[in-house]
């Protein structure tokens, strides 16, 4: 396990980092623990919840993930032996802050209430899950016009963020689910004011068939030393070939969500992009997960690759992916098979 500065802060993370947004629903809190436990004795150090999480989100198990983490860091200790990322919720989530979202004023309260289902006094890393402004998210391919709008917060966010801070309750602020234009707002306004938070991460969906972020976002984080910490590096379990096969248990993802929720993903668990990346895998003698993690891991401009596994063989294989390295052959084909097929979880 390798392990990397979070943008130009202190904070050393591990290459990979447990996702936890099953937890709640999917998987129990013993599960939750077990995976901690397997993970931490395997290397990683960085953990990654929401307020808003389980996933789907539903009123009876929102905080679940949080405190389940938080039991077992109660039960555990060795508290300053992790970096712990969370998020803040935005908007049209009626069961949480009535819908409001990021609004300045919330951001104490969100930030209190997370501590105490987590059981400890810091976050090192706090996120803002996605932005107050309307932006097009989950698999939407195309700005509009009218996504120029809600931007007023920002530089509100950032002075309030900066309090937290000093406070001691946070340590680090970054972005989830953000664009170009957005990671350039937050830092234009931190270049002006040294003293406001800089945003050292941001949390995008990232897979070989999702890879619109090489083409705009990957500059940003590149130029502007932003961590890059991708979601859904499997495509939600879709470049294991399990759907191709019918090897889905009735548990898994998009069988037990169905289609609506990150429909572009679930829409392409059967499309020839997938197919022809589970060959490519088998016909190299290695696992299709395997070959998908260890792409994005490896990419110039990521940090830590979030994963999440419903059971321990998953989780297992998911670290596992941190020991190999694709020849040149397999990158060359795959770069084959994305120019053919660039992006197909996009609708």
């Amino acid at each position: 396990m390798r392990y990397h500065a979070l943008g130009t802060s202190e904070l050393q993370v591990s290459e990979i980092c447990l996702g936890t947004m099953t937890w709640g629903h999917q998987n129990s809190e013993n599960q939750a623990h077990e995976q901690l436990d397997y993970a931490i004795a395997h290397g990683v150090n960085f953990i990654d919840t929401a307020e808003m999480y389980a996933i789907p989100p539903k009123p009876e198990t929102q905080g679940l993930t949080e405190k389940y983490l938080g039991s077992w860091l109660h039960k555990r200790g060795k508290r300053d032996d992790l970096v712990l990322a969370t998020k803040m919720a935005g908007k049209n989530i009626p069961w949480i802050r009535e819908g409001r979202g990021l609004t300045p004023a919330d951001v104490t309260t969100a930030i209190d209430n997370s501590l105490k289902r987590l059981q400890t006094d810091y976050i090192d890393l706090y996120q803002l899950h996605w932005p107050q402004r309307l932006v097009n998210n989950f698999g939407e391919r195309d700005f509009k016009s009218e996504h120029a709008q809600g931007d007023d917060y920002i530089f509100e966010l950032l002075e309030t963020l900066k309090k937290q801070i000093d406070s001691g309750k946070i340590r680090e602020a970054g972005l989830s689910n953000e664009t170009p234009w957005g990671m350039m707002k937050y830092m234009e306004h931190h270049r002006q004011d040294a003293n406001l938070p800089r945003m050292q991460s941001v949390q995008n969906p990232y897979s070989l068939i999702q890879r619109e972020f090489d083409s705009h976002s990957a500059e940003v984080c590149f130029r502007e030393n932003i961590a890059m910490l991708p979601y859904s590096p499997i495509g939600g379990g879709v470049l294991s070939g399990k759907y191709l096969d019918q090897t889905a248990i009735a548990s898994a993802r998009f069988n037990d969500w169905g289609a609506s929720r990150q429909s572009g993903l679930s829409n392409s668990a059967r499309s020839d992009a997938v197919k022809r990346y589970v060959q490519l895998a088998k016909q190299h003698g290695i696992s299709p997960t395997k070959m998908a993690l260890a792409f994005v891991i490896n990419r110039f401009y990521v940090t830590s690759t979030i994963i999440g596994a419903t059971t321990m063989a998953q989780l297992a294989e998911n670290i596992d992916s941190v020991n190999l390295s694709l020849s040149d052959a397999v990158l060359n084909e795959i770069e084959q098979i994305h120019s053919e097929h660039p992006s197909p979880a996009l609708i």
